[in-house]
């Protein structure tokens, strides 16, 4: 089993780039939207200046953090577990036992698809967690093996 942590393809920082653009877009419809009622229905202004800044500073800082989010964001296979990490200051590290997995699936949106990435979902009978942008032919890879060691886990403690 290799013991080595595995990062996303680069590829994956063009997409969470996409993320941040579409919620500027989003955000600007929204800022939009509060505008007109401020024209129209006599609203308070400064609902609609506090979308603006909103508008301006959560993408900005979204793009601005995915640098720092493709650096610290791993993933690791071991014969007892799934191991996830991301994050520096806001350390986030989830550790998923191979003997409650119970099913791997492959997902690819658009934006995915475009760069030839999936993202693979392991879920457990309470909860799903997600290793977002890894090349598919790795991905399949990585479903195999997982699911592999989860029925090897069950068979052992039969």
């Amino acid at each position: 089993m290799s013991s080595t942590n595995h990062q996303l393809p680069p590829r994956i920082k063009r997409i969470w780039g996409l993320s941040a653009l579409g919620s500027l877009v989003a955000l600007l419809v929204i800022s939009g939207l509060l505008w007109l009622t401020y024209r129209y229905w006599d609203w308070s202004i400064w609902i609609t200046v506090f979308a603006l800044i909103l508008t301006v500073i959560e993408p900005l800082i979204e793009a601005g953090l995915i640098p720092y989010r493709y650096r610290f964001t791993r993933y690791h296979i071991t014969d007892l577990a799934v191991e996830m990490q991301s994050g520096f200051i806001f350390q986030k590290r989830v550790a998923i036992p191979i003997a409650r997995v119970q099913n791997v699936t492959l997902n690819a949106g658009p934006l995915l698809q475009w760069q030839k990435l999936t993202k693979v979902s392991i879920a457990t009978a309470a909860t799903s967690h997600d290793i977002e942008g890894l090349e598919l032919l790795e991905a399949e890879r990585l479903r195999e093996q997982i699911m592999r060691l989860a029925q090897e886990a069950r068979h052992d403690q039969t």
